[in-house]
């Protein structure tokens, strides 16, 4: 139960709710424990009839109709407050899901970039979703059923100790035996429940990325495989869950059996003390027979609750495991700080932490505000990692990075991000309009702002083109637009901030020549006050940065103008005269 003190918090926070609904319990309890009362009583009036103790019909019709009002007036308050129960506690549960889940994705959005390269998308999915579903059945159900229960216990076992304390004494003596059993299934469920959720894990986790990469599986025919490999892992799960539903299996069928052994103890022992004179109405015995079978349903969900509070147990196990996990990059300063724009790199290295790979050994250069510097470099030189590193994505390993002469560290997190316009290589759009995905650089954009954008990335054209233009819902991860489209929405949803600082990561690779000179000099002309850092594999698109820097293995080997680069022997060179070659092509 350790994992499940995580919960304390918010049964705080709705612990006047909760009182409330202990003490709803309570009235919805009492009034039905009262109807066994009054069925004894309605079989002791016939009893005393047919004894002779009572002559006069009417006064039998009179005690029975009385009876049979305080029972259908018990009956009518008991639903209602039990109604009232389950709204109190079911929201509560709600209320808890809510919160629950809101925390953990606010967690999963301050963890850094390695944290998502360890693990899998489909099982960050499942912890918010089946994880935190196992544990509102604890904060809910479960919790309602046990206060049910033991209110239920104390009101009832202490009305039929006061009756008939040596009948209530065999009548609850099959419980030690259920209470152990209860221990038994419990610790086996536990064990069975840990191992369902990360199967469950597993299988949403392939199923996630059959989705997203349905077009690598069509294109290579490989939907047989993939089903195939589906399938085994849809068994293996099945067979876990198989597994937990034996032992969870066994819980009623023995509730049902130590309560039938109840009732014959019941008939048994008060038929018994009824010939002795013991017990001397019959009405009692009516009344402890009712009372068991009243008990059957909760002791009944002792088990079905003492499973969902095994399940929730594993489920919390693993939601704690990734909130306890304490994100790489923080921000420790509160106050805000104006950024320019002006940013040196000095002795900078740095190490993948995932793969031990150095991208960037000392590394030193700067650049002004208003400034653009290309940086160009073969596959793995470093160069998505300088813009990286700008963002505060990573920490560098060692050296220091300063932007208008203050340390990153020491720069605000939330404002340095704000200042940042970043294109990364990788265009990612959402399931939602084009309008929206630029806006999403900034929300409250007005139509013009988004048009100026859209031209300035010179995609306008192409999305008036649509049926529905800039109202146009993108499929997943932007599926409905070419690689180019997708390039330049990206870049105007980074135009749209107006930010101190432009990071373009090789973000006009998928879009011809022409329109990329097109860009470039839209991004000339509205980054003249910005510091603006363009990673490219072609020197037609850093041609014209203030500087350029030419990187191989984490090192700068050259750095200068264009012009300069072009008259000087080395790598830039060599590109320059290659490329030029096959564009003549």
């Amino acid at each position: 139960m350790r994992a499940l003190r995580h919960l304390n918090k918010y049964f705080l926070k709705y612990k006047y709710r909760l009182l409330i609904g202990l003490v709803i319990t309570i009235i919805a309890r009492v009034f039905a424990t009262l109807i066994p009362s009054f069925v004894g009583k309605s079989v002791d009036v016939v009893q005393h009839y047919l004894d002779g103790k009572i002559t006069d019909i009417a006064e039998v019709k009179s005690g029975l109709l009385i009876n049979i009002l305080l029972i259908l007036g018990s009956v009518l308050i008991s639903a209602f407050f039990t109604f009232l129960m389950r709204q109190t506690f079911i929201v509560v549960s709600r209320f808890i899901e809510f919160d629950l889940k809101n925390e953990v994705f606010q967690h999963y959005q301050k963890l850094s970039l390695n944290f998502y390269k360890k693990n899998r998308t489909g099982d960050l999915m499942n912890r918010i979703s089946e994880d935190v579903g196992k544990v509102r059945m604890y904060v809910g159900p479960a919790i309602m059923y046990s206060v049910n229960t033991f209110t239920l216990f104390i009101v009832v076992i202490g009305y039929m100790i006061s009756i008939a304390p040596e009948l209530t004494l065999y009548t609850v003596a099959p419980l030690p035996i259920l209470s152990v059993s209860i221990y038994k299934l419990s610790v086996a469920i536990h064990k069975r429940s840990t191992v369902v959720q990360e199967f469950l894990s597993k299988l949403t986790t392939f199923t996630q990325e059959s989705f997203s990469g349905i077009t690598v599986i069509k294109a290579y025919g490989i939907e047989p495989q993939t089903e195939r490999d589906f399938t085994e892992l849809s068994n293996t799960s099945k067979d876990k869950n198989l597994d937990l539903a034996k032992v969870q299996a066994l819980f009623f069928p023995l509730m049902v059996l130590l309560i039938g052994f109840s009732n014959i103890l019941v008939i048994y022992i008060g038929g018994q003390q009824y010939i002795d004179g013991t017990i001397k109405d019959v009405g009692i015995i009516i009344q402890f027979i009712l009372y068991v079978n009243m008990l059957t349903w909760p002791v009944a969900t002792v088990g079905w609750v003492s499973s969902i509070v095994q399940q929730a147990e594993a489920s919390q196990v693993r939601i704690n495991e990734f909130l306890s996990q304490e994100p790489e990059i923080t921000n420790t300063v509160t106050q805000k700080t104006p950024i320019k724009g002006n940013i040196s790199f000095d002795n900078v290295s740095f190490t993948y932490d995932d793969t031990n790979i150095t991208a960037l050994k000392n590394m030193s250069f700067e650049i002004q505000n208003g400034e653009t510097i290309g940086i160009i470099g073969k596959t793995g030189a470093g160069k998505s990692t300088i813009l990286d590193l700008l963002g505060r994505l990573y920490d560098v390993s060692s050296g220091e990075i300063r932007i208008d002469g203050t340390p990153i560290r020491n720069l605000n997190l939330l404002d340095l991000r704000e200042r940042i316009g970043y294109v990364p290589q990788d265009a990612f759009l959402f399931s939602d309009s084009i309008k929206n995905n630029i806006k999403f650089g900034k929300e409250n954009a007005t139509d013009d702002e988004v048009y100026a954008a859209a031209k300035n990335a010179v995609v306008h054209k192409n999305i008036i083109g649509f049926n529905k233009g800039y109202d146009t819902i993108l499929g997943e991860r932007g599926i409905t637009l070419s690689g180019g489209q997708k390039q330049r929405v990206s870049i105007a949803r980074a135009i749209i901030k107006n930010p101190s600082i432009l990071l373009f990561d090789d973000c006009l690779s998928a879009v011809d020549t022409e329109t990329e000179e097109e860009i470039l000099q839209n991004i000339n002309k509205i980054s003249k006050d910005k510091t603006t850092f363009i990673v490219s594999h072609r020197v037609s698109t850093t041609k014209n940065a203030d500087k350029i820097i030419v990187l191989e293995d984490g090192k700068i080997i050259q750095q200068g103008t264009h012009n300069q680069l072009i008259n000087t022997p080395g790598h830039y060179k060599e590109l320059y005269l290659k490329q030029l070659s096959e564009k003549e092509i």
